[in-house]
């Protein structure tokens, strides 16, 4: 342990003369006539300063430490003076300990907690029209959640099925922190329910996907124009009434990666334009994020945004009114709340067994 502290300590030093440096930088008129410049530091500042805070307010307590035992050391210091540096010592190795455990959470969470706006994807999977159904149950899950905790939610792509479930859904959720509570749930999602179409009470299982990607500024990635090859059609399908009059449907495609978007939600070619740069600029975004992590340090796994959709993550079975989540072997049977959009004890639970695994691999 003590050597994992002093690994941590010097970490912490490199990222207080990080955080000094950025200041004298921001400070320089050199920098104040480049805007894009400013808006990096700021923003690299911004993620620095919580764990800056708490690495200070650590190293004053180690400084009253110091000081509270020379006193004891002092054999000529007054009996009453010795008594209160005794009980400051103690007040003090007390907040060090719980320091260093703030800031040790803080180091290993800091660059998801800086995320404030996400993309989700939902896709029913096997299970026809119960999946679908499925798919719409997992949309009001997460967007009653948000509402709870204030976040602004922004549809952007509908596909309905005849019954009213979604074969595809894609909105944005921004909040404070939304990345470091929603990245858990890309993966598998599974459930285990009688349909409202069947009449001998049988219970089917079906399936969707959820995918959640960090939505970036356009500071964060650059896609090159040339990189992305644009085709422009008319809108065809349900709510195309403008089919033979305009083309607005758009779908881009970008090169390098394959990744391809189509969006034709709007009768505008200028907001499914707009749409679809935010969707691929997201997906190119997380396919290169998910790259680097891997090239990065193969053995320190963690599990937000590392939800395969292939993985199995969750299952949600009616009839016992249980929902497990097979990461962690938690079951909890409270299903009617959670889809109802109390996820709290849910999210804690795998934001707790994540930073451990994190701490673990510090």
């Amino acid at each position: 342990m003590a050597k994992q502290n002093e690994s941590l300590l010097t970490k912490l030093e490199e990222i207080e003369r990080r955080y000094v440096e950025i200041d004298r930088h921001i400070a320089d008129a050199a920098t104040a006539g480049n805007s894009n410049k400013l808006i990096a530091l700021s923003k690299e500042k911004g993620k620095l300063k919580s764990i800056v805070a708490k690495y200070r307010e650590y190293k004053d307590a180690v400084a009253g430490i110091e000081d509270a035992e020379q006193i004891l050391n002092d054999n000529t210091a007054d009996q009453d003076f010795r008594a209160l540096a005794e009980e400051e010592l103690k007040r003090l190795e007390d907040k060090k300990s719980a320091l260093l455990e703030e800031v040790r959470t803080t180091l290993v969470m800091a660059d998801d907690a800086a995320i404030n706006s996400i993309i989700m994807e939902i896709r029913a999977g096997t299970g026809g029209e119960e999946a679908a159904l499925f798919a719409r149950d997992l949309y009001n899950m997460y967007t009653k959640y948000a509402d709870n905790r204030g976040w602004k939610v922004e549809p952007l792509h509908f596909s309905t099925s005849e019954k009213g479930g979604f074969r595809e859904v894609i909105f944005n959720i921004k909040g404070h922190s939304v990345w470091s509570e929603l990245g858990y749930e890309g993966g598998g999602h599974r459930v285990q329910r009688v349909p409202e179409t069947e009449a001998q009470g049988r219970i089917h299982t079906s399936a969707a996907t959820v995918a959640v990607l960090p939505e970036p500024k356009e500071l964060d990635i650059e896609i090159k124009p040339e990189d992305v090859v644009e085709h422009v059609s008319r809108a065809s399908g349900p709510g195309g009434q403008n089919v033979n009059k305009v083309s607005s449907a758009i779908r881009l495609e970008h090169i390098p990666t394959g990744i391809s978007v189509s969006m034709q939600d709007e009768q505008s070619q200028h907001k499914n334009r707009a749409k679809a740069w935010r969707i691929l600029r997201s997906r190119v975004y997380e396919h290169y994020e998910s790259k680097r992590r891997e090239e990065r340090d193969s053995r320190r796994k963690t599990m937000i945004g590392s939800g395969d959709r292939s993985q199995k993550i969750r299952t949600y079975n009616f009839p016992q009114n249980r929902v497990t989540d097979h990461r962690i072997n938690l079951s909890l049977h409270s299903l009617d709340k959670i889809t109802d959009g109390d996820m709290e004890e849910l999210i804690n639970a795998l934001k707790n067994y994540d930073r451990e695994q994190r701490l673990e691999r510090l």
